[in-house]
Order: structure tokens, then sequence, then C-alpha cells
């Protein structure tokens, strides 16, 4: 059985990103991209299905023995793991090297005391666990070849195979240091070159400090920061400057449920909300990236704008469920691909043009065509913001009039007419700002409940969503506002778990299941980042510091969030980790900071 998701360590190259468990079990791994198919897929399955084990050898081989301590080296996403034995200590240090040819996970074992027996269990299963590889000698090196596939396996330990495993036994005294490595290539092609795991862990550690130079934010919250930018920077994807919602699919929102999704794409919501994080901290060369990936992947048809693409911009990412893994915990299905990807969400039209404006108004260099491609998304609400959609939550119930769709569609209309004012564009002034006000009166008439002082989740609904929680975020009324106050306090009341954490909306009641879905989740992690920020803007910054802390308290012992807060069972659910949990962490640090609202 795979660990608990906060048990997890996450491990990455910028390319695709490994997990790495407590008892040093790699049970996650895509390669050569976060997307591609799974070699090690027990996170979803069970060991048939894919690990690689590294630890203190033990005689109970499905009982492997915890590190006693484990951490990040400094500010990196150089792992490392120390067990301490009747026969001594020993460290394992996990990373993955920014790519420079062959993908690589490389793993170091060095001697603390004693002399420590120890074990490498290698058993590699292509195809998400499915496809058994052809394992064989090469010159003296491992290699496991299956269709396009091959993974070499290169150590200095003496090696053997077993039931379609690969082992090593060895003893390792202080100061003594073994290397591990498994390179991808494609099969058709020569061997990758021999790995050098010293000289990759130095460039390895060279690379994240100089990165972490860059933050500007210096606040009392640095380091829950720090580790939150670490995580968004592992989770893009650098050959095109695509970000991913998270390196997982399937981790399971509603344990034992079917609230299984695929999370290893370009949302463009999260990704504009990274992005914004990411300028804010100092990170302009991400946002132009990212603005570069974006041009590309809407190309020439706004209108066709999709809510998500694939990490170079693909277009097609057609939903498959894999009957062959039982899914983590026997959360089933395990899904790959996500059939979310052409729904209407009017939303996401406001995001990308906030996260435009943001890098304009910031001093990223100008791009006509953000410009241009900005205007045409105006001209395509212009026809299509009064219609209803799925929503930010991708319910796959029926559509709505959902009021956080048309409060950021004004969003996307007020950008583009500050861009306009400022010379930097062309477009009808005027009847853009009629627009902007007949949206915002719409918005204040059909979607506000003015005998309960709160805005709903859609016109005519009585429910409440957390995504109101953005309203004086985004500058669609001050904070100051009683329809504002009011409904902060009605989500505290209706929305908020006995933890005091927010759920997204109401899975029961007279709209019970709105995302056309059977079962629960958990706390929405963004959604209680949300209400500390909208805690702070209202004038109770000590109660938005009191839930931030507690928000922090949540993350792993690596700083790490999954995407939910599951308060019945105490423990994270959804795919991990999730920028969606870490990008909002950053903004309520930065507006806590500026407030002055911490304590110490």
């Amino acid at each position: 059985m795979a660990g608990r998701i906060e048990d997890y360590a996450l491990i990455g190259d910028m390319q695709t990103a490994a997990l790495v468990c407590r008892d040093g079990t790699v049970d996650w791994l895509c390669l050569p991209r976060f997307d591609s198919h799974a070699i090690f897929a027990g996170l979803l399955g069970t060991e048939e299905h894919g690990f690689w084990r590294l630890g203190p050898a033990h005689a109970a081989e499905s009982e492997p023995p915890t590190a006693a301590r484990r951490g990040y080296r400094g500010d990196s996403l150089i792992l490392e793991s120390e067990w301490d034995t009747p026969r001594g200590t020993v460290r394992v240090i996990d990373f993955m090297p920014p790519r420079d040819g062959a993908p690589q996970l490389i793993r170091i074992v060095e001697g603390v005391s004693g002399r420590v027996p120890m074990r490498s269990t290698l058993r590699m299963r292509f195809s998400y666990g499915r496809v058994v590889p052809w394992v064989h000698k090469h010159e003296g090196r491992t290699v496991a070849v299956a269709g396009p596939d091959s993974v070499w396996f290169d150590t200095d330990a003496e090696t053997y195979g077993k039931s379609l495993t690969t082992y090593s036994d060895f003893t390792v005294s202080p100061g003594e240091r073994i290397a591990f490595t498994i390179s991808w290539e494609p099969s058709h092609k020569q061997p990758p070159a021999l790995p050098e795991p010293e000289q990759s862990l130095e460039a390895t550690e060279d690379f994240w400090r100089e990165w972490v130079e860059h933050c500007t934010y210096h606040g009392p919250y640095r380091e829950a920061v720090i580790r939150s930018l670490i995580t968004l920077k592992a989770l893009t994807y650098a050959p095109t400057g695509g970000i991913v919602a998270a390196p997982t699919t399937s981790l399971p929102e509603d344990i034992g449920g079917v609230r299984n999704w695929d999370y290893r794409y370009t949302w463009l919501r999260d990704a504009a909300i990274t992005l914004s994080s990411l300028l804010r901290t100092g990170y302009r060369e991400e946002a132009r990236a990212w603005r570069e990936w974006l041009l590309r992947a809407v190309a020439g048809d706004p209108e066709n704008l999709q809510i998500m693409y694939g990490i170079a911009g693909e277009r097609e990412l057609g939903e498959a469920e894999l009957d062959w893994l039982p899914g983590y915990e026997n959360s089933a299905p395990v899904r790959v691909g996500n059939g979310a990807a052409h729904q209407l969400q009017l939303d996401v039209y406001g995001e990308v043009t906030e996260a435009l404006h943001l890098a304009h108004m910031t001093g990223l260099a100008r791009n006509d065509y953000a410009s241009l491609l900005q205007l045409k998304l105006i001209r395509y609400l212009e026809d299509h913001w009064d219609e209803p959609d799925e929503g930010i939550w991708e319910v796959r119930g029926p559509r709505r009039h959902f009021v956080h769709s048309k409060v950021m569609a004004w969003v996307a209309v007020d950008r583009t007419i500050k861009l306009i004012e400022s010379g930097d564009a062309d477009g009808p002034l005027e009847r853009w700002k009629e627009l902007r006000d007949e949206i915002h009166r719409d918005v204040c008439e059909k979607g506000y409940d003015k005998e309960r002082n709160t805005f709903t989740q859609s016109y005519g609904s009585k429910e409440l969503d957390a995504s109101l929680l953005l309203i004086p975020q985004v500058g669609f009324l001050p904070p100051d506002d009683k329809r504002v106050i009011g409904t902060v306090e009605a989500i505290q009341r209706e929305l908020s778990t006995s933890d005091g954490f927010i759920l997204r909306y109401p899975t029961e009641g007279e709209d019970k299941g709105v995302d056309g879905l059977p079962g629960d989740e958990g706390a929405f992690l963004a959604c209680s980042f949300w209400m500390a920020d909208d805690l702070a803007m209202i004038g109770r910054v000590d109660e938005a510091r009191k839930l931030f802390e507690k928000l922090l308290s949540l993350r792993n012992d690596l700083g790490l969030l999954a995407e939910e807060w599951d308060p019945v069972r105490q423990r994270q659910v959804g795919n991990f980790p999730q920028a969606f949990s870490h990008v909002p962490l950053i903004d309520t640090a930065l507006r806590l900071t500026a407030s002055g609202a911490y304590g110490g």
C-alpha cells in the first residue's frame, strides 16, 4: 500500500517529477515528461505496478522502516533522508538534476555511522504498471526496454535479478557513498551518457541556490514562501514555460470515491495565478516564458480558448480510465487525460487578462501579440459573457450563470480598458466601459441575495460558493462594501468546516449534485487562503493571521500541500503537490506582511 499523501516528498527536474515516500520508496515517476506514462505507478496500485525502494535492509520487505529524519538541503529540491538502525545511521540523497540530456533520477547512499546493510529494490513497470519491460545487460549497464522507452540503471553496487525485480544488497561505512541512477532514453537511440552523480549533485545545488537568490520577499513567512516558490518552479515545464497543476493523476478528493482527476496539464486559470505570484516575488523570466507559452497555445484562435492545454500547448487531452489500476486506497477510477478541457469556463478570460495586465504593469517587455490577444478575448466576451457556463470548479452538471464567472468577465473588460487608457492598445473604449458597467449591474442585481446580504453561487441560487471571496480581491467591489462583508460572513457560517477551513460549495441541500458527481470532498485549501485574505482586507487582521498560520500547520514536514484537507480523516487529499494551494499561500503571506498582521 502506498503511503499517506503527506508522506511524500517531491523531487523534479522542471520536466517531470517523482514522489518519494518516508520509507525511501519512489512510488510515482513519469518519463520523460510530467504527462508521460508512469514507470513507477505503485502510488495508484500496488508494488506490482512499479516502485523503487532504497533504504536499510529489513527482514520484512513488506514493512520497510521509515526515515527518522528527512528534509530538503537548504532552499533546494534535494531530499535528504536519514535512518537510525541498530547497526548505525545512513543517509540517502535523492534528486533530479535540471535536465541537460537524458532525464535522470539519482540516489546517493552515504554512511553516517556504523556499518549499515542496505538494499535497493527496483521494479520497473512501464505504461502505468501494465507492461513488464525486457531487462538485460548492455556493455555492463542494466537496461529495461519496452516499446518506445528504455530506462538505464547505473550503479557500482552488485546487482541481481529475481522475480522480475532488480536488487542490490550492500553495506555502507561512515563517509562511504554509493550512487544509483536511472536515465530515460528513446529505445531506438544510443544509450544515454554515463551519469556523474557527484557532479550532478553539486550542479543541482548551485542551480537552486542561484534561483532562490532572485526572490524579493524577505518577510516573516519567508520559509513557507520560498518552499512554495520552489514547488511552483518544479511544476514548470522548462522547455515551453507551461505550468502543470500537479505532477500526479487520480489522487482522490474523496478517499474511496470517484473524484479522481488528471492534473498533469496546464490550466490557464492555475497558470495565470501562478504567474502573478512569481511576478510579485521577483521571477520575471518565468512570467515571460509563460506568456510566450500562452501565445503559442492560443495561437490565432482565441474564440476557441480552452480552459487547459498540454504542457507544450496540445489541445487534445482525451480522458480514459486505467482499469488495471485499483487506485489510491481503492479510489477508482484512475483517469488519464481530462475531459473538462473543452468546457466553457468564462472566468478563464478574466484570469488570463489579469495575468497579462500584471505582466504589463510590472514592466515585462511589451509583446504586441499579447495586447492583440487581450483585445480579441474581450471581443469574444462581448458576445458570450451573459451565457451560462461550467464555472471555476468544472462542474459536470448543467451549465449555470455562475457569479464568479461574471465577475471575472468584468475583470477581463476592466483590465483591457486600463490597457487602452495607458496608450498601449487601441479599442472601442466607450463601448467597453458601457460593457463593464452592464456586467457589474447584472451581477449585483441577479447574483446578490438582499435578504441574506450575500452574493450567491449562481443567478437564482440560494447556495454559496467560496469563489465569491475573490470579489474584493479583484476589485469588483471595495472590501468595506456591506455586500462584501456580508458574503464573507455568510461563507464563514455556511461553508466552514469544524476546523474553520472552507469548502468550495455545498454538496448537500437544494443544489446537491451541482457538480454532477456522487460523494463529498474535503476543504479546498485555496478557498481557505482566500478567506484569510478577505478577513485581512475587511480589517479582521488578527483573525486572518490565525487562519493563515493554521493553514501553514497543514503542510507536511517538507512544506508541501495537496489540493484539499479532509477534516474527518485529518489528512491531505487530492493531487499533490498542488499549485493551486501554494499560489494563494504566497499571496496571503504577501498581504499579511504588507498589513503587518503577523506575530513576533
